[in-house]
């Protein structure tokens, strides 16, 4: 399938590309051929729900990023780190597949941090990605790349990943589409496993029926992804609902952040008076980076009237074990990655050093020199609380408020099947279709002394990290600038319900359409 490129495009990509640095290779052709990358056949994959014309005409001879942590033939799959650095992938993911089928085309591979370990994309051991709105910030991790080339306008969407808010944290940094599906809802075969039970492919994308017609295009069942699995019969459709119309109107719940905040600062009191001094200094920290920037707060205010002037119904609702959702997630995570990097002992692949005396030593060496900072970190937190005698304490423990944090959410927006008997089981009544909160306590912060030290970065993950426990959808939209950046907010809906959230924000878009950043260009259909 041919690309179809304006005459004026590779300049203007050239231009960005060395002020955001979002590639870590690309390859603009005509054709196949002319990039030297073989396309993909699509021989096996399932079939996607066709779509209709106009949709098909979002992604057909357009081209599209992929994450380096995404496999496509003939492309890197370094996964941002050094480890990897040389690594081409013999095969292509079955999400990249599908949506070659239906007339796309990979033209690069987007920047990440290292093995998607981050909220900045600053770790990756390969470059530096800036964000396109003031290049002395960063563009959000850990999909930060994807996120920068759609914004700069460089291609119409890009997929990434999300494991804790890896798609919603970059794209609410750069005022663009972010897209988490339902766990399960898209094939994450051909997705470098970080936390297995966490991580999806999702995407950003420059429209909102942009990002229903490429989601629609990868979603659906796998037999190379035994968690994968099409949409129940109950899931609101995609395409042909009532969106706009008086039969559209959703309830929405929102979740105040100033009532998280309360309540992981009571968590701490509580903690400090069982005589945990150490346990209570840390919800305290992790109180105060959950605290809502005066801008960001502006900007939720403003999405929650433009919500209510839509004709949507806003009612609060609270999720009490939401307060102890990161250390629960990082518990999670990190035991999962640390069986999940096991795999690269630079045996089969990977750099190797120069000289070792046997198979043990040639891994130490090849992980010491391979690893960043911060995968080593995880790494040994995952190691740690996997420990016998530690499991009961950390991870076991992590899992239970894993089903808590289900629970709550499932209490205000129901589940696939609750729907069907009226959806009465919501405290004060009627479920809500969909629950609004913020993307991260801050817009994208500085580097250096201007930004977020690390702690306060992962207790940020508050906000994201509940939709990947729960394995619920989460859309992050833009709702305008403040001070110069944009400013995101996202929701939620209960499972395989990204139609609902698609309905919503493609209302808000109508009305109020997204920004861009200073010097960008509208190339892209649609």
């Amino acid at each position: 399938m041919a690309l179809s490129l304006p005459g004026d495009f590779l300049p203007y990509f050239d231009s960005w590309e060395k002020k955001i640095g979002a590639f870590i290779e690309y390859r603009y052709g005509k054709s196949p051929e002319d990039t030297g990358v073989p396309e993909s056949s699509g021989g096996g994959v399932p079939e996607s729900e066709p779509l209709p014309g106009e949709a098909s005409a979002l992604i057909k001879g357009l081209p599209f990023a992929v994450k380096d942590n995404i496999a496509v033939k003939g492309f890197s799959l370094s996964c941002g780190s050094k480890l990897l650095e040389k690594l081409r992938s013999p095969y292509t993911a079955t999400a990249v597949q599908k949506l070659e089928r239906a007339g796309g085309r990979v033209i690069g591979k987007t920047n990440l941090d290292e093995f998607g370990m981050g909220s900045s994309t600053d770790s990756s051991a390969l470059k530096q990605t800036n964000n396109p709105w003031d290049q002395s910030r960063v563009a959000g991790g850990s999909s930060g790349g994807s996120a920068a080339a759609v914004a700069a306008g460089l291609v119409p969407y890009a997929l990434g990943s999300d494991t804790g808010g890896s798609v919603r944290c970059p794209a609410s940094f750069c005022g663009v589409l972010g897209l988490k599906p339902t766990y399960g809802a898209i094939s994450r075969y051909g997705l470098v496993a970080y936390a297995s039970s966490l991580e999806g492919i999702g995407l950003v994308a420059d429209t909102t029926p942009r990002c229903r017609a490429v989601f629609a295009a990868m979603r659906g069942g796998d037999p190379m992804d035994q968690t994968s699995r099409d949409a129940p019969p109950s899931a609101p459709p995609l395409y042909g609902s009532a969106a706009g119309s008086a039969a559209g109107r959703k309830v929405i719940g929102v979740l105040p952040a100033e009532t998280i905040a309360k309540a992981i600062a009571a968590a701490a009191a509580q903690e400090a008076g069982a005589g945990d001094a150490a346990e209570g200094k840390a919800l305290e920290a992790a109180a105060a980076a959950a605290e809502l920037e005066e801008e960001i707060r502006k900007g939720f205010e403003t999405a929650k009237e433009r919500l209510s002037g839509l004709g949507h119904t806003l009612v609060d609702v609270d999720v009490p074990s939401l307060k102890y959702g990161v250390p629960a997630y990082y518990t999670i995570a990190t035991a999962e990655a640390s069986a999940n990097l096991a795999r690269f002992d630079s045996i089969r692949y990977g750099r190797r050093p120069d000289w070792a005396e046997n198979p043990d030593d040639l891994i130490d060496k090849a992980r010491e020199a391979g690893f960043g900072a911060e995968v080593k970190l995880r790494i040994l937190l995952g190691t740690f609380v996997l420990r016998s005698g530690f499991q009961d304490r950390y991870y076991l423990r992590a899992q239970r408020i894993r089903v808590g944090i289900r629970r709550n959410f499932e209490l205000y927006l129901g589940t696939p099947e609750s729907t069907e008997n009226g959806g009465e089981a919501a405290p004060g009544g009627r479920l809500c279709d969909a629950i609004l909160m913020p993307v991260f306590p801050t817009r994208a912060f500085g580097r250096g002394e201007a930004g977020l030290p690390p702690f306060a970065q992962k207790a940020a993950d508050l906000y994201t990290c509940c939709a990947n426990l729960a394995g619920l959808p989460a859309l992050a939209f833009p709702v305008g600038v403040e001070g110069g950046l944009p400013v995101g907010v996202q929701l939620l809906a209960r499972a395989f319900s990204e139609g609902t959230l698609l309905d919503i924000v493609e209302q808000y878009e109508a009305k109020y359409p997204f920004p861009h950043p200073e010097g960008y260009k509208a190339f892209w259909r649609g």
